[in-house]
């Protein structure tokens, strides 16, 4: 009944509590509903062989034994099925040879127009050799991808649709290319693919591809195109149509033409008893043999859902758990702060004879019943946003469009158990402070703050503060690349952050004289005023700096340290590369046209690096396989385009024997030979020829082509020799561009390209997240400014009897509460400050000197959200008390 009556008589206390307790609790049920459906991927069927019996392909999975066990990793190459195990497994039943490959669609026309296409000198002759014929799977072609990699600007071949209408018919070749992959006809029935229009192709020429619902310019039966391949360009006849699945936009060839463009065989449909396929290819074939749901692993990126669910993952945990800490850190602030104003009321019901414990006992009641009915009002309003939460990262680009709510529930129970453990576990310190309130208090007139600091706090405070400064030290002294991982530099500030809210009461004095040194030298009354008062009441600054402390910290920190890598990695870029032009493939997975990689080497004057994307994986310690992503490239051309950070060795002792690894390998004395197996899951024994520093984490390995796996060329870097005429060079690349639909940009265009976007999804989570924390930080400040400007009406009547005027008063309120905010922003900044000059410190350790990016922008725009919202917060709630009469406040009591 005591803490019902308390709760009645000081609603004003507790209502913002309620306020941000609820809302903390809505955004965790909310955020846990989401996170709740990103634990399992949809269950997604086979898509490509969905009406095939029994798929063979090679095996994509490197297993490796060790004493602990068989460990397995994906490879990032398969290889094909030999032509061997074709005609075993031939003998078993009929049999259909799949082969994917790119294939490109451009400029689609009919009329006049196809003449001209089929006539163009832009359209290459198909060819043959090595790099015509790089092995291609059915994994090599991926969807488009969400999370980080979605948003990356595009530097290779333009991927968009051609124009609709008139403009379409004006495309010159290799303009506007529609990414497509190419199958042989007979592969179609497998998923099953069924004409909608016009027939099957059955001449070297002839094409069916499949329609986009909705999307993209539409090919129609008749419509010649042009098609870029592996063996070319060469205009084409859209002979029939089919309905597009989703999973991917395909193009039909003859059987004979797929075989010719891609010789390689990438999965065999065999129709045939699958144990005896098991039985024709015996134990040790390094073939896969499946069937039933497991036919899925030979879709186009059978992994995309659960992949696309990693970075949701770990924005949703992320933005839960901060939601949780600015809840808890809010709540306990807010409690401290109410108890503290309530000295007098304590110290009043112990004169009466309330013991100790009775007052402990009613301050966690109110805690208790505060936080049952928060937490349920939150659990209501994160089920209700929930659906818009997710709405809102579809759109923006943090979660695939297919993302949905599952049924979970247990998300809503665990929100609501935190909400009011949070604001049990924060009332308890104050619940034993207020037991301590001396029946004397209740004889108090000054408003001075004494002994706000007990030796529990100080020992807290010393303890976390000891830990948040001494982890990154350790962590510059044993491995400084930990510092760069997200989960480091999201959860590391959190320690100062509590460390420094807890020696708040302590450092508001000297910062709050600092900032008001020079007001208080002003002529008037006023800068001494809030002077005096901000020093003087201790625990109310500290309660309204308290919020502004934790979101300018976490602001600065977070977005400091994402710009801080990201500058860093654009500092190794640029010192990296050292070519005057750069040309990508533009699109993961998918190699550049040959036609292109022998017109640029015939460039006269050009110093020319082709390289490969691969990747090696290496057994550490004979207990986990470690893949590290690799680049294949000539040695020679290596060093002619770029200056990487070698720490030992020599580029130029790169070889078909070596390999050139960073500082992150456990073996890095060169000359030591390791063992690795290639992306095609070949074991080699190479000799370290160099090592490079780890950096930023994007110093990777390197290779030569024969240990590329099989990977086709995707990246071209090219150097104008010395002497050469560099617009000649620049001409010829161009021209070599547009004859094959390749890109070509200079070095300052990619690195701008490369560079990250304004709507980079890792800001845009970082934006969601401190729009969380900015939330529950508004709440609490307005909230602790109405408690302590509600509880100064006294104080505000004596200034108006000592012949203060209103206006005065107010601009004194809104002052105080503005130079709170500054002892907030004060602190914050150096939570801050030293949290990326720890970042700044690891980069430097991995060898990489860039300078630390402080996001002013950021800072400034929550530093004055911050004070508008104080100032009004205070001034309102002093204009209202500022109507009552002078003397009647003045003699008023609590």
């Amino acid at each position: 009944m005591l803490a019902l009556s308390g709760m009645r008589t000081r609603w004003i206390t507790f209502v913002g509590s309620f306020v941000a307790l609820a809302l903390g609790v809505g955004l965790i049920a909310a955020t846990g509903l989401a996170l709740a459906a990103t634990f399992d991927a949809p269950e997604r069927g086979p898509e490509r062989f969905a009406a095939a019996p029994v798929v063979v392909r090679a095996a994509d999975h490197l297993r490796v034994d060790t004493p602990t066990g068989t460990r397995t990793k994906p490879l990032d190459r398969p290889g094909p099925v030999g032509p061997r195990t074709a005609d075993r497994l031939a003998a078993l039943g009929r049999t259909v040879e799949d082969r994917t490959f790119p294939a490109d669609v451009t400029a689609a026309c009919t009329g006049p127009d196809a003449e001209e296409l089929r006539t163009s000198p832009d359209v290459a002759a198909a060819r043959t050799g090595a790099d015509a014929k790089q092995p291609r799977t059915a994994t090599d072609v991926t969807a488009p991808r969400a999370g980080a990699d979605a948003k990356q600007p595009r530097t290779g071949p333009a991927v968009t649709a051609p124009p609709a209408g008139a403009d379409a018919r004006k495309s010159r070749p290799g303009q506007d290319a529609e990414a497509r992959v190419g199958h042989p006809w007979q592969v179609a029935a497998a998923a099953p693919y069924r004409l909608t229009s016009g027939r099957a192709p059955a001449a070297p020429g002839e094409i069916v591809v499949t329609t986009r619902p909705g999307g993209g310019t539409p090919l129609r039966t008749g419509d010649r195109v042009l098609v870029r391949t592996p063996a070319g360009n060469a205009p084409r006849t859209v002979v029939g149509t089919v309905a597009g699945r989703g999973f991917e936009d395909a193009v039909f060839f003859t059987d004979d033409e797929a075989a010719r463009i891609s010789p390689d065989i990438d999965a065999l449909v065999v129709h045939a008893d699958a144990t005896a396929v098991h039985r024709a290819l015996g134990p040790d074939s390094g073939m896969d043999v499946l069937t039933g749901h497991d036919r899925r692993r030979a879709d186009p990126d059978p992994d995309r859902d659960a992949r696309a669910l990693v970075s949701v993952n770990a924005l949703l945990g992320t933005a839960a758990g901060i939601t949780l800490f600015v809840s808890a850190a809010v709540v306990a602030s807010t409690f401290s702060f109410a108890v503290a104003q309530r000295r007098r009321e304590f110290g009043l019901l112990r004169t009466a004879g309330a013991t100790p414990g009775q007052i402990r006992r009613t301050v966690c009641a109110e805690a208790v019943l505060v936080g049952v009915l928060a937490s349920a009002a939150g659990v209501w309003l994160g089920a209700g946003g929930a659906p818009l939460l997710v709405g809102r990262m579809t759109e923006a680009g943090l979660a695939p469009p297919w993302f949905a709510l599952g049924d979970a529930s247990w998300p809503l129970h665990t929100a609501f158990w935190t909400g009011v453990f949070v604001a049990t576990a924060g009332a308890l310190v104050s619940c034993h402070r207020a037991g301590r309130t001396a029946p004397t208090e209740a004889l108090r007139e000054a408003a001075v703050d004494s002994r706000v600091m007990p030796a529990s706090r100080w020992a807290a405070a010393v303890l976390v503060l000891l830990a948040g400064l001494g982890l990154p030290a350790v962590a510059l002294a044993v491995d400084p690349g930990d510092l760069l991982g997200r989960k480091s530099y999201i959860t590391r500030p959190m320690l100062l952050v509590v460390g420094f809210a807890l020696l708040a009461p302590v450092l508001v004095r000297p910062v709050g004289r600092l900032l008001t040194w020079l007001p208080a030298r002003l002529p008037g009354a006023t800068g001494v005023l809030v002077r005096e008062n901000t020093t003087a009441g201790v625990r109310r600054t500290a309660a309204v700096a308290a919020p502004v402390l934790i979101t300018v910290a976490l602001a600065a920190t977070l977005t400091g340290t994402v710009a801080t890598l990201e500058e860093a990695r654009a500092t190794e870029a640029r010192t990296a590369t050292t070519a005057d032009f750069v040309v990508t493939s533009g699109q993961e997975g998918r190699p550049m046209a040959p036609a292109f990689v022998e017109r640029a080497r015939a460039v006269e004057g050009a110093v020319v690096s082709v390289s490969r994307s691969t990747a090696v994986t290496v057994l550490e310690e004979d207990t986990a396989l470690v893949t590290s992503q690799a680049r294949a490239v000539d040695p020679a051309g290596l060093a002619a385009v770029s200056e990487l950070p070698v720490t030992a060795g020599r580029l130029s002792d790169l070889d078909d024997d070596a390999i050139i690894v960073n500082e992150e390998w456990l073996t890095t004395r060169v000359g030591d030979r390791v063992t690795v197996w290639l992306g095609d899951g070949r074991e080699a024994s190479l000799r370290i020829a160099a090592v490079l520093a780890t950096g930023t984490g994007d110093n990777g390995v390197y290779v030569t082509r024969r240990n590329a796996g099989g990977a086709g060329v995707d990246r071209i870097d090219v150097k104008v020799a010395e002497g050469a005429d560099r617009r000649a060079v620049a001409a010829a690349l161009q021209s070599a561009g547009a004859a094959t639909g390749t890109r070509v940009t200079t070095r300052a265009e990619w690195l701008a390209a490369n560079g990250p976007g304004a709507n980079d999804p890792t800001r845009t989570g970082l934006r969601m997240i401190l729009g969380i924390a900015l939330l529950c930080t508004a709440t609490a400040l307005a909230n602790t400014l109405v408690m302590a400007t509600s509880d100064r009406v006294r104080d505000l009547a004596v200034l108006r009897l000592a012949g203060a005027t209103a206006p005065q008063v107010l601009r004194l309120v809104a002052a105080e509460a503005v130079v709170a905010v500054g002892v907030g922003t004060v602190l914050g900044g150096v939570v801050a400050a030293v949290n990326l000059l720890v970042v700044w410190g690891a980069l430097v350790l991995l060898g990489v000197m860039s300078a630390v990016v402080v996001p002013w922008g950021t800072l400034g725009l929550v530093v004055a959200a911050a004070a508008l919202l104080a100032a009004v917060s205070a001034v309102l709630p002093a204009s209202l008390a500022l109507r009552t009469r002078p003397v009647e406040l003045a003699g008023a009591r609590e």
